[in-house]
């Protein structure tokens, strides 16, 4: 009986040593698969509508005084790009739309059709009213994301990421279907104008600011809620992707009451009153610079909070930041610095420079602080180059036209390959510009008017960044290589083409209140008349 008994004890004593090995072996495995997700980082994008390239007190090109805005102050700004790496060359699109679904699926504009915001649902071409008597008859545009396409989250989730989209959506359709487990919807410009008293009586734009504002363009809101999505994946230790889609700088200026005071009274801005004959008290609010320069400081507050609940998480280290604009703008504001000059020629909604070039500074894991990066990048890069930070390999990734940026922001020295790349821009649309197409590589850039195929036009932007002066008669073989290549891909991806009108009628186009701009930044040969504001 005695040896009965020492054998039931032995045996438990064995049953026990294994189940408590068993035990620490699968904690030890939890652990480990707990460490390898949070291994992997983080990405925060915060993604700032209608900001211009020259919008920001970081220069964007450290030879050209123009290239930022001294005045406003944002100090998390200029701290992300004195931690990371600015871009000088970094391209968007003419308009917010098609830039937001470059940046989801990895492909230009022309190749998912998404080319500008409409409300058209004819299959090709823009039959408007107000178009019928215009040169060309333009196209219209895809409405949404194609179900099917590869997006950021849809590409990050077998990677273990979570991804949410917080802010301005602007492409229709539902961003679930996209991927993100945590939304707005599909929003548009509207939430971000927060004023209701003027929208109650009619008014698109309120004409005055309220005395007490606590949420302009609803960038604290926004930001409350992408913390709280922070913290819950930091407890469930998930890797994750967060796209911080800001209403602000869009029109509609928003911003605190006593951030607006603080630049009410700086020394410029009362000089700008004066000028204008115009008081703090009564002037309109989208005139006031004193509301765009306290839009641009309240935002930078909002994105410091961010990054400070990073260092409070202890994830500051293992997270990827992206600061960038969507399309190109031009702020009249910083006029008031005096003899100030725009650096770039037009604004949103052209193919431009002033028009697609936008701010771009990243922060992250291996990324030299205080660098910058002279190549050119484009908003379609950043799909390849989530997935190659996550760990995946973006090589894999199909029908794309981004190229990953992890490996030239970790260091790596570009290759010529690299640099004279192709980038492609496609805009068959009147709205307020004209139908036009441009392709970019290297320094060399072709513009193709629609409406005056006989111009052909070639600029040098590393000498000529404001695209001043017209030099393909004199350069007709680089012309004719890019503007075939250009031919080529938008065939290739089946881009909609503008036709000839048959009813085109001269007076009533010349008549059209928007003519005047358009053919005031329309085609030219030689060297054009600089705008009143680049004198």
């Amino acid at each position: 009986m005695i040896l009965f008994i020492k054998l039931i004890l032995w045996i438990a004593i064995v049953i026990g040593t294994f189940a408590v090995r068993s035990q620490a072996a699968q904690a030890k495995s939890n652990t480990q698969s707990g460490s390898n997700a949070q291994s992997r980082p983080n990405i925060v994008m915060f993604y700032i509508d209608d900001w211009a390239w020259n919008g920001s007190p970081v220069a964007m090109d450290d030879t050209m005084e123009n290239s930022l805005m001294p005045v406003l102050q944002m100090p998390n700004i200029q701290k992300l790009a004195n931690t990371g790496m600015k871009f000088g060359n970094a391209y968007g699109a003419p308009q917010c739309a098609p830039a937001r679904v470059c940046v989801q699926t990895g492909q230009s504009a022309p190749h998912s059709g998404f080319t500008v915001y409409l409300g058209s649902r004819e299959p090709y071409y823009d039959t408007k009213r107000e178009y019928q008597s215009f040169p060309l008859v333009p196209n219209v545009s895809d409405r949404e994301l194609d179900e099917d396409a590869v997006t950021i989250p849809k590409a990050l989730k077998p990677l273990g990421y979570v991804s949410a989209h917080i802010g301005k959506w602007h492409m229709r359709g539902d961003p679930a279907k996209a991927g993100y487990v945590l939304h707005d919807g599909a929003t548009d410009n509207n939430p971000g104008n927060t004023l209701k008293y003027g929208l109650e009586r009619g008014e698109r734009t309120p004409r005055r600011l309220p005395k007490d504002m606590a949420d302009p363009k609803l960038m604290f809101s926004i930001t409350e809620k992408a913390i709280g999505f922070m913290e819950e994946q930091v407890e469930k230790s998930n890797p994750f992707y967060l796209q911080i889609s800001h209403y602000a700088m869009h029109a509609g200026y928003e911003c605190l009451d006593k951030t607006r005071e603080k630049y009410v009274n700086h020394p410029l801005v009362q000089e700008w009153y004066k000028k204008n004959n115009k008081h703090p008290d009564t002037v309109n609010r989208g005139d006031d610079p004193a509301i765009w320069l306290g839009m641009g400081e309240d935002l930078d507050g909002r994105i410091g909070a961010v990054l400070d609940k990073l260092r409070e998480l202890g994830i500051e280290d293992n997270t990827y930041v992206i600061v960038v604009g969507d399309n190109g703008y031009r702020h009249e504001e910083v006029e008031i610095i005096p003899d100030y000059k725009q650096p770039l020629h037009a604004t949103k909604w052209w193919l431009w420079d002033g028009g697609i070039r936008v701010p771009m500074i990243v922060k992250g894991p291996g990324i030299k602080p205080g660098s910058a990066f002279t190549g050119n990048v484009i908003n379609y890069d950043f799909l390849p180059t989530f997935v190659d930070w996550a760990g995946g390999d973006s090589k894999k990734l199909q029908n794309i036209d981004g190229v990953s940026l992890a490996d030239y922001m970790a260091g790596k020295e570009p290759d010529d390959a690299f640099l004279n790349r192709y980038l492609y821009f496609h805009y068959p649309h009147y709205r307020n510009s004209v139908p036009h197409s441009v392709i970019i590589s290297g320094s060399s850039k072709v513009i193709h008017f629609y409406e005056r195929p006989d111009i052909p036009m070639l600029f040098d932007l590393s000498g000529d960044i404001g695209e001043v002066t017209n030099i393909a008669k004199q350069n007709p073989e680089t012309h004719q290589k890019l503007y075939d290549e250009m031919m080529r891909y938008l065939e290739l991806v089946e881009a909609r083409f503008p036709k000839v009108n048959p009813d085109y009628d001269p007076e009533i186009y010349t008549s059209d209140r928007k003519t005047r701009e358009r053919i005031q930044w329309g085609p030219f040969e030689g060297q054009r008349a600089l705008d009143d504001d680049e004198i």
